[in-house]
Protein backbone atom coordinates (compact mmCIF):
# COMPACT_ATOMS: atom_id res chain seq x y z
CA UNK A 1 0.00 0.00 0.00
CA UNK A 2 1.54 3.59 -0.77
CA UNK A 3 2.42 4.78 2.15
CA UNK A 4 0.96 8.38 1.75
CA UNK A 5 -1.81 10.01 1.08
CA UNK A 6 -1.23 12.55 -2.00
CA UNK A 7 -4.51 15.87 -1.54
CA UNK A 8 -3.74 17.89 -4.68
CA UNK A 9 -4.90 21.24 -4.38
CA UNK A 10 -8.46 22.06 -5.34
CA UNK A 11 -8.23 25.73 -5.69
CA UNK A 12 -5.59 27.52 -8.45
CA UNK A 13 -2.55 25.90 -7.39
CA UNK A 14 0.21 28.20 -5.18
CA UNK A 15 4.08 26.99 -4.52
CA UNK A 16 3.36 25.98 -1.35
CA UNK A 17 3.60 22.18 -0.31
CA UNK A 18 2.82 20.59 3.56
CA UNK A 19 4.83 17.68 4.11
CA UNK A 20 2.81 15.80 7.62
CA UNK A 21 5.64 12.86 8.21
CA UNK A 22 4.24 12.02 11.36
CA UNK A 23 0.65 11.56 11.40
CA UNK A 24 0.44 8.12 10.56
CA UNK A 25 -1.07 5.19 12.73
CA UNK A 26 -0.80 2.05 10.51
CA UNK A 27 0.99 -0.91 11.62
CA UNK A 28 2.09 -3.72 9.83
CA UNK A 29 1.06 -6.73 11.87
CA UNK A 30 4.78 -7.77 11.82
CA UNK A 31 5.68 -4.82 13.02
CA UNK A 32 3.08 -4.84 15.81
CA UNK A 33 3.95 -8.42 17.20
CA UNK A 34 7.43 -6.59 17.31
CA UNK A 35 6.49 -4.05 19.96
CA UNK A 36 7.39 -3.95 23.38
CA UNK A 37 3.72 -3.48 25.07
CA UNK A 38 0.68 -2.21 24.19
CA UNK A 39 1.77 1.11 25.71
CA UNK A 40 3.75 1.35 22.22
CA UNK A 41 1.13 -0.27 20.31
CA UNK A 42 -0.70 3.07 21.45
CA UNK A 43 1.66 5.40 19.44
CA UNK A 44 3.04 7.82 21.87
CA UNK A 45 4.90 9.52 19.26
CA UNK A 46 2.13 10.06 17.17
CA UNK A 47 1.71 13.76 15.65
CA UNK A 48 -2.31 13.12 16.31
CA UNK A 49 -4.64 13.79 13.81
CA UNK A 50 -2.83 16.38 12.03
CA UNK A 51 -3.81 15.29 8.81
CA UNK A 52 -7.53 16.75 9.55
CA UNK A 53 -5.98 19.87 11.49
CA UNK A 54 -4.68 20.83 8.27
CA UNK A 55 -7.71 19.41 5.91
CA UNK A 56 -8.10 23.25 4.85
CA UNK A 57 -4.95 23.14 2.75
CA UNK A 58 -6.32 22.24 -0.88
CA UNK A 59 -8.89 25.07 -0.62
CA UNK A 60 -6.15 27.42 -0.31
CA UNK A 61 -3.94 26.01 -3.43
CA UNK A 62 -1.74 24.09 -1.03
CA UNK A 63 -0.38 20.34 -2.06
CA UNK A 64 -0.27 18.17 1.31
CA UNK A 65 1.74 15.22 1.47
CA UNK A 66 0.41 12.94 4.37
CA UNK A 67 2.21 9.66 5.98
CA UNK A 68 0.04 6.75 5.97
CA UNK A 69 2.19 4.60 8.63
CA UNK A 70 3.38 5.26 12.13
CA UNK A 71 7.01 6.57 12.74
CA UNK A 72 7.41 3.62 14.95
CA UNK A 73 7.34 1.52 11.13
CA UNK A 74 10.12 3.95 9.86
CA UNK A 75 10.46 7.63 10.67
CA UNK A 76 10.55 10.02 7.50
CA UNK A 77 11.97 12.52 9.37
CA UNK A 78 15.25 10.94 9.70
CA UNK A 79 17.73 10.54 6.91
CA UNK A 80 18.15 7.36 5.10
CA UNK A 81 21.54 6.58 6.90
CA UNK A 82 22.71 7.78 10.11
CA UNK A 83 23.16 10.85 10.85
CA UNK A 84 23.10 13.17 13.61
CA UNK A 85 20.69 16.01 13.81
CA UNK A 86 21.36 17.68 17.06
CA UNK A 87 25.16 16.27 17.40
CA UNK A 88 25.94 15.76 21.57
CA UNK A 89 21.42 15.20 21.89
CA UNK A 90 19.55 12.44 22.63
CA UNK A 91 17.52 11.92 19.09
CA UNK A 92 15.26 8.91 17.76
CA UNK A 93 16.89 7.41 15.02
CA UNK A 94 15.31 6.03 11.64
CA UNK A 95 13.38 3.17 13.22
CA UNK A 96 13.62 4.54 16.91
CA UNK A 97 14.57 2.55 19.71
CA UNK A 98 13.31 4.42 22.54
CA UNK A 99 10.55 6.92 22.76
CA UNK A 100 10.98 10.47 24.00
CA UNK A 101 10.33 9.41 27.38
CA UNK A 102 12.98 6.57 27.24
CA UNK A 103 10.28 4.04 26.91
CA UNK A 104 12.04 0.87 24.88
CA UNK A 105 9.61 0.64 21.82
CA UNK A 106 10.88 -2.72 20.38
CA UNK A 107 10.57 -6.10 22.46
CA UNK A 108 12.37 -7.61 19.28
CA UNK A 109 14.84 -5.20 17.42
CA UNK A 110 14.16 -4.75 13.32
CA UNK A 111 17.81 -6.47 12.16
CA UNK A 112 19.12 -4.79 8.91
CA UNK A 113 17.43 -6.42 6.32
CA UNK A 114 14.45 -5.31 7.73
CA UNK A 115 15.86 -2.02 8.00
CA UNK A 116 16.64 -2.38 4.80
CA UNK A 117 12.74 -3.43 3.74
CA UNK A 118 11.70 -0.68 5.24
CA UNK A 119 13.30 2.09 3.79
CA UNK A 120 12.36 0.58 0.62
CA UNK A 121 8.79 0.22 1.23
CA UNK A 122 7.51 3.28 3.12
CA UNK A 123 11.00 5.87 3.43
CA UNK A 124 12.41 6.01 0.15
CA UNK A 125 8.19 6.17 -2.07
CA UNK A 126 7.20 8.91 0.58
CA UNK A 127 10.76 11.19 -0.10
CA UNK A 128 10.36 10.05 -3.75
CA UNK A 129 7.36 11.98 -4.09
CA UNK A 130 7.95 15.05 -1.50
CA UNK A 131 10.64 15.63 -4.37
CA UNK A 132 8.83 14.97 -7.56
CA UNK A 133 6.10 17.65 -6.13
CA UNK A 134 9.26 20.01 -5.64
CA UNK A 135 10.76 19.48 -9.01
CA UNK A 136 7.37 19.73 -10.22
CA UNK A 137 6.82 23.21 -8.15
CA UNK A 138 9.91 24.68 -8.92
CA UNK A 139 9.76 23.78 -13.05
CA UNK A 140 6.42 25.55 -13.20
CA UNK A 141 6.81 28.49 -10.60
CA UNK A 142 10.48 28.98 -10.48
CA UNK A 143 10.41 28.62 -6.15
CA UNK A 144 8.39 26.70 -4.01
CA UNK A 145 7.70 26.87 -0.19
CA UNK A 146 7.82 23.50 1.89
CA UNK A 147 6.40 23.10 5.66
CA UNK A 148 7.14 20.61 7.56
CA UNK A 149 4.14 19.87 9.87
CA UNK A 150 4.71 18.47 13.25
CA UNK A 151 3.46 18.68 16.82
CA UNK A 152 4.31 17.49 20.16
CA UNK A 153 3.63 16.44 23.91
CA UNK A 154 3.89 19.51 26.04
CA UNK A 155 5.65 17.10 29.05
CA UNK A 156 9.33 17.21 29.80
CA UNK A 157 11.32 14.34 27.79
CA UNK A 158 14.87 13.34 26.94
CA UNK A 159 14.62 16.42 24.68
CA UNK A 160 13.89 19.20 27.09
CA UNK A 161 12.01 20.18 29.62
CA UNK A 162 8.20 21.41 29.47
CA UNK A 163 7.14 22.99 26.98
CA UNK A 164 5.83 26.40 28.06
CA UNK A 165 5.84 28.28 24.41
CA UNK A 166 3.22 26.62 22.23
CA UNK A 167 4.30 26.82 18.42
CA UNK A 168 7.89 26.29 17.89
CA UNK A 169 9.65 27.37 14.14
CA UNK A 170 12.48 25.60 12.58
CA UNK A 171 14.37 26.57 9.36
CA UNK A 172 18.59 25.21 10.64
CA UNK A 173 19.22 28.72 12.14
CA UNK A 174 18.41 30.22 9.21
CA UNK A 175 19.99 28.35 6.21
CA UNK A 176 16.41 26.79 4.87
CA UNK A 177 14.58 29.90 4.18
CA UNK A 178 14.64 33.46 4.12
CA UNK A 179 13.91 35.42 6.76
CA UNK A 180 10.16 36.77 5.61
CA UNK A 181 9.22 33.17 5.69
CA UNK A 182 9.90 32.91 9.82
CA UNK A 183 9.31 36.58 10.32
CA UNK A 184 5.94 35.32 8.79
CA UNK A 185 4.65 33.16 10.40
CA UNK A 186 6.10 33.82 13.82
CA UNK A 187 4.11 37.15 13.07
CA UNK A 188 0.93 35.15 12.53
CA UNK A 189 1.16 33.02 15.29
CA UNK A 190 1.59 35.59 17.84
CA UNK A 191 -0.79 37.78 16.76
CA UNK A 192 -3.31 34.97 17.70
CA UNK A 193 -2.02 34.86 21.09
CA UNK A 194 0.50 32.29 20.99
CA UNK A 195 3.57 32.15 22.35
CA UNK A 196 6.41 31.25 19.56
CA UNK A 197 9.72 29.99 19.83
CA UNK A 198 12.85 30.28 16.79
CA UNK A 199 15.15 27.14 16.66
CA UNK A 200 14.87 26.43 19.79
CA UNK A 201 14.71 23.36 20.99
CA UNK A 202 13.53 22.27 17.65
CA UNK A 203 15.61 23.82 13.92
CA UNK A 204 13.91 21.36 11.85
CA UNK A 205 14.85 17.98 11.21
CA UNK A 206 15.97 15.77 7.97
CA UNK A 207 12.99 16.83 5.45
CA UNK A 208 13.38 20.59 6.67
CA UNK A 209 17.18 20.11 6.47
CA UNK A 210 17.39 18.45 3.21
CA UNK A 211 15.13 19.51 0.78
CA UNK A 212 15.79 23.57 2.09
CA UNK A 213 19.15 23.45 0.86
CA UNK A 214 17.55 23.18 -3.05
CA UNK A 215 17.73 25.75 -5.15
CA UNK A 216 14.60 27.03 -5.41
CA UNK A 217 13.53 25.80 -2.15
CA UNK A 218 12.45 27.63 1.27
CA UNK A 219 11.61 25.48 3.84
CA UNK A 220 10.60 25.47 7.90
CA UNK A 221 9.19 22.73 10.49
CA UNK A 222 6.21 24.14 12.41
CA UNK A 223 5.98 21.78 15.40
CA UNK A 224 2.90 22.83 17.80
CA UNK A 225 2.13 22.00 21.34
CA UNK A 226 -0.78 19.14 21.41
CA UNK A 227 -2.38 20.95 24.25
CA UNK A 228 -3.14 23.42 21.39
CA UNK A 229 -5.65 21.74 19.71
CA UNK A 230 -6.50 18.60 22.01
CA UNK A 231 -6.65 17.49 25.25
CA UNK A 232 -2.65 15.65 25.77
CA UNK A 233 -4.36 12.71 28.15
CA UNK A 234 -7.12 11.57 25.36
CA UNK A 235 -5.33 11.67 22.06
CA UNK A 236 -7.65 8.97 20.04
CA UNK A 237 -11.10 11.67 19.99
CA UNK A 238 -8.99 14.48 20.04
CA UNK A 239 -11.26 15.82 16.82
CA UNK A 240 -14.06 15.85 18.50
CA UNK A 241 -12.53 17.97 21.71
CA UNK A 242 -13.87 21.43 21.48
CA UNK A 243 -10.40 22.60 21.36
CA UNK A 244 -9.91 21.35 17.99
CA UNK A 245 -12.36 23.17 15.81
CA UNK A 246 -10.60 26.13 17.48
CA UNK A 247 -6.93 25.06 16.77
CA UNK A 248 -8.06 24.13 12.95
CA UNK A 249 -9.65 27.78 12.31
CA UNK A 250 -6.21 29.28 14.01
CA UNK A 251 -4.28 27.55 11.21
CA UNK A 252 -6.50 28.17 8.52
CA UNK A 253 -5.60 32.11 8.92
CA UNK A 254 -2.30 31.39 9.62
CA UNK A 255 -1.63 29.33 6.03
CA UNK A 256 -4.44 31.75 4.29
CA UNK A 257 -2.44 34.50 5.40
CA UNK A 258 1.27 32.70 4.57
CA UNK A 259 -0.88 31.80 0.94
CA UNK A 260 -1.45 35.67 0.28
CA UNK A 261 2.23 36.47 1.19
CA UNK A 262 3.20 33.67 -1.49
CA UNK A 263 1.14 35.20 -4.54
CA UNK A 264 2.36 38.63 -3.42
CA UNK A 265 5.67 37.44 -4.04
CA UNK A 266 4.89 36.29 -7.41
CA UNK A 267 2.48 39.24 -8.51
Amino acid sequence: MTPYELRPPSAAAIPLIVSIPHTGTRLPDVVAAELASDAMRAQPMTDWHLGELYDFLPALGATTLVAVYSRFVVDLNRAPEPRALYPGRFETGLVPDQTFQGETIYARRPDAAAIEARKRDYHAPYHAQLLSLLDEMRARFGSVVLIDAHSVASKASLLHGELVDDVFLGNRDGATCGPWLMELLDEQFAARGLRVSRNKPYKGGYITDHYGRLDGVEAIQIEMCQRIYMNEAEPRDASAQPLFAHARTLLQDVCAALAGAIRERRA
